[in-house]
């Protein structure tokens, strides 16, 4: 049921994937994952494991930020495991490991703290819309989010992040860090592209298309869990909001209709023109009806292998064991290359 583990060997790892790109890309265990989740990320990294050098990291120490507790935390990491594994990464193609067993990420924000700057932090977007009215009482974890991402990243020289829209300020941040650091102690780091996706990368609410899909919704029916059963999807994509008029079209002035016919692009493998041709002229009832059906048939594979992963736990812990060990492998020298050029420890 769970793919064999990765090679560890030199031979594995050598020639083949040295020539290809690095990716990273980081995911908080943060309770139930949604279809946005899957088709904005998940589903491409997926879809692009044999193209790459992959490191995909569940980010614990990330969600810290916000007031979490032990038994969550650990429920929330291996249910993430479990959903990247169910929907298809696997140990032979990624490395697949949670962010706290690799103590380098941590001990490089710190040393990356000290070629950020305040006025940067400060500037973040989304610490400015979390922290709202509250940025007395607002954990520093949050103000310094940004630079652990930057840690996360260039720790393993990292080419392409897949981002989205609403993180590009982060990675922005990241490059700006790493080339500082370069200048500030020679050529270090790899300064990373952002690999953000035309299609999918954002799917928005249900009931509010100008808003992302999110599961800390105080609205369940505003996303669809991967856990949701047949007759739930249904019910929640048949009172999906749509916009005013009958064509089925997407254009900015339909956000809702572009964001169903997203949807149903991604999880039907169509393309949105052909769906607009089919069903012009047919009302939004036969749509919805349709798109319920080919959302469900999507997601009854992932919660098939799901429940084949949470029925075995430890095989889930083994793999990212493995994946942890073999993320330390590259982190351990390029931290010690690190502490060397900025002169730390006392053998430097």
């Amino acid at each position: 049921m769970v793919a064999e583990p990765i090679s560890t060997t030199k031979e594995r790892q050598g020639t083949a994937r040295s020539a290809r790109q690095r990716v990273f890309s980081g995911i908080q265990p943060s309770g139930n994952f949604h279809l946005g989740n899957y088709l904005g990320a998940i589903r491409n990294w997926v879809r692009q494991q044999d193209e790459y050098d992959n490191f995909f990291c569940i980010v614990d120490l990330h969600a810290l930020s916000l007031p979490i507790t032990a038994e969550a935390m650990r429920s929330n990491i291996l249910n993430l495991a479990s959903v990247l594994l169910a929907s298809g990464l696997t140990p032979e193609k990624s490395v697949i490991f949670v962010q706290s067993d690799v103590h380098e990420h941590a001990e490089l924000c710190w040393l990356l703290n000290s070629v950020t700057q305040f006025g940067e932090l400060r500037r973040m977007t989304q610490f400015k819309d979390k922290a709202g009215n509250n940025v007395e009482g607002i954990s520093a974890a949050l103000f310094d989010y940004p630079v652990l991402m930057a840690a996360d990243i260039i720790l393993y020289d990292a080419n392409l992040v897949p981002v989205g829209e609403d993180q590009k300020q982060h990675l922005e941040l990241t490059r700006d860090v790493a080339t500082r650091f370069n200048q500030r102690y020679g050529e270090t780091f790899v300064i990373p592209e952002p690999d953000i996706k035309e299609t999918g990368a954002r799917i928005m609410s249900l009931d509010d298309p100008t808003k992302k899909m999110s599961k800390s919704s105080a609205n369940p029916a505003s996303y669809i869990a991967l856990s949701d059963t047949p007759d739930v999807i249904r019910k929640k994509i048949k009172r999906a909001v749509t916009d005013s008029g009958t064509e089925i079209r997407a254009t900015p002035d339909k956000p809702a209709l572009t964001n169903l016919l997203t949807i149903f692009s991604l999880v039907a493998d169509e393309q949105i023109q052909v769906l607009e041709e089919r069903y012009d002229g047919k009302g939004y009832g036969q749509f919805k009806s349709d798109l319920a059906e080919a959302t469900v048939q999507a997601i009854q594979p992932i919660q098939e292998r799901l429940a084949e992963f949470e029925a075995h736990p430890n095989e889930v812990r083994a793999i990212l064991a493995r994946g942890a060990a073999q993320a330390r492998a590259v982190a351990a020298p390029k931290m010690a290359k690190v502490k060397s050029r900025m002169g730390l420890g006392s053998g430097a």
